[in-house]
């Protein structure tokens, strides 16, 4: 936790109100999200009790399972839910732009330009937590390897017909969540967390009804008392008046209302089921209306300078795995092989970085924990020395002489970064420290190729910038090998056996059947 954050919250738990931590938003929000709601039965999380999901905060519509236990229930309930979700997940796959990109030749080996598509753009999933994202990671894990009745006429439990493909798709979404900056599937608690600071812990903002009465306590209650009877408050039967949907049930729920009604339910009693679907929509619709009102929250902000560069990366991943699917590839796989993994992490680590750097460049409150932290420093340009390097063709390499208060965290060598008024960074070495608070700054790059630096691309006296020490687009690391190439000491090249045999289903176990 940084300084900033600490001081944010004290103030939020001194002030009875959420403290914000952002200027803008920090993240893409689509203007139609798939809002999903979905609840589990408690110690069985592969079990689906229900889901709640739409695009209309007034219009959810609503799924349940009268018996978790019942696998043909559960399919029907994961058929219903692909008929839901799967024509909003494949609503941008048509519309696309054409983009000009890198590749390499096979028969030369050069770089050339080529075309590709790139979809205009890409469904946003929202669900209220973020044991929600492991809900759709664990939902897509269980549904892409089913084999349906067409695919293995044999299968003594076939799967309905769309329910692999909203697997493989739920799949990609919950990948696409553990990259930093990725909005395609984004839990509300995360979001709203991420622009304000609470006077709770990290732990208790996972209650997004809690979470919410910090940012928007009702009138004449604090955020500590409007938390506090969010989380506990009951009614007369004892049971919670804002259920977190988290998405495990409450434990009053399941054993005064919901084990008495799926006990009627088995025993046939009329109107059994019709009770359970009531009960499963008394606990999804305050997350649900909570979700929306967070949305209204964020919608408030203005989005950041960099968030539709990263919408844009989500938007390659969404096209590429349409792309995917349209070439009939087989299922991801359950573990990735050692090169996948390796570039996977590589790739998730740069994005970290970037994310860091993006978001301190958009928004001043991050700055200035990144400033805290010594990693930047604001800075009033007093001098302009025109300087030039050594060489047969020389170049210009004007000394810039600034005063700042900061106290940047610099060491011998350090190079420092600031961001130019047309887009792009200029770096700076540090030449010499005359006296505390005053640098002495080479500028390196960011001029132009003339003799002269282009006009705007040197400071001048009186200026007051923002320097960081950090790369503003870091870099990624070395290359990897392909997994042919790739070392038996590291997993060996696949054999062709794994490269043509798609992946097993789950064996049927006992649990599976009544």
């Amino acid at each position: 936790m940084s300084l900033i954050s600490a001081l944010a919250r004290m103030e939020a738990a001194a002030q009875g109100r959420a403290s914000p931590m952002a200027t803008v938003r920090h993240r893409h929000l689509a203007e139609r999200p798939l809002v999903l709601v979905p609840l589990t039965t408690a110690g069985e999380t592969g079990a689906p009790l229900g889901a709640m999901v739409g695009t209309d905060p007034e219009k959810p519509e609503l799924f349940t399972v009268a018996q978790p236990r019942d696998r043909d229930l559960r399919f029907a309930f994961l058929a219903r839910l692909a008929d839901a979700t799967l024509p909003h997940l494949e609503s941008c796959q048509d519309e696309v732009e054409l983009v000009e990109r890198k590749e390499t030749d096979p028969e030369s080996g050069k770089r050339v330009t080529v075309q590709a598509e790139l979809c205009a753009d890409a469904p946003q999933v929202l669900v209220p937590s973020a044991p929600g994202v492991g809900f759709v990671r664990l939902l897509g894990r269980s549904m892409r390897f089913r084999r349906t009745a067409e695919e293995a006429p044999d299968e003594a439990y076939p799967a309905p017909p769309r329910v692999p493909l909203l697997g493989r798709w739920l799949t990609h979404y919950a990948e696409r969540a553990r990259v930093p900056g990725s909005s395609l599937l984004l839990p509300m608690t995360g979001l709203l967390a991420r622009h304000w600071a609470t006077g709770q812990s990290h732990l208790e903002d996972q209650h997004l009804g809690a979470l919410l009465a910090w940012i928007a306590p009702p009138e004449g209650m604090s955020g500590k008392d409007a938390a506090l009877h969010a989380e506990l408050a009951r009614d007369a039967a004892g049971q919670l008046l804002r259920p977190p949907a988290g998405p495990a049930t409450d434990p009053a729920f399941d054993n005064r209302l919901l084990a008495p009604a799926v006990a009627r339910y088995d025993a046939k009693v009329p109107g059994a089921a019709e009770e359970l679907e009531a009960l499963i929509a008394s606990q999804l619709r305050p997350a649900w209306d909570a979700v929306w009102q967070g949305v209204e929250l964020l919608r408030a902000l203005p989005e950041g300078e960099h968030v539709p560069d990263r919408w844009r990366r989500d938007r390659q991943s969404y096209t590429h795995h349409r792309d995917r699917l349209r070439a009939g590839e087989p299922p991801q796989p359950r573990r990735d092989d050692a090169v996948t993994a390796a570039r996977k992490l590589a790739m998730r680590e740069q994005r970290q970085a970037e994310l860091d750097a993006q978001e301190a460049l958009d928004d001043p409150l991050v700055m200035a924990a990144r400033r805290l932290a010594g990693e930047a420093f604001t800075a009033e340009v007093t001098d302009v020395e025109m300087a030039y390097s050594d060489g047969k063709r020389p170049t210009p390499r004007p000394l810039v002489t600034v005063r700042t208060e900061d106290a940047p965290l610099l060491t011998e060598g350090a190079k420092v970064h600031r961001a130019l008024p047309g887009g792009g960074q200029q770096q700076a070495g540090v030449a010499d420290e005359p006296e505390p608070g005053v640098l002495v700054l080479r500028l390196m790059n960011g001029m132009g190729r003339g003799k002269e630096p282009a006009p705007g691309t040197v400071p001048e006296p009186g200026d007051r910038l923002c320097w960081t020490l950090f790369e503003h687009a870091p870099r990624g690391g070395p290359g990897l090998p392909d997994p042919e190439d790739t070392p038996w000491t590291h997993g060996g090249p696949p054999g062709e056996a794994a490269m043509t045999t798609p992946e097993a289903p789950d064996p049927v176990t006992e649990e599976d059947t009544l």
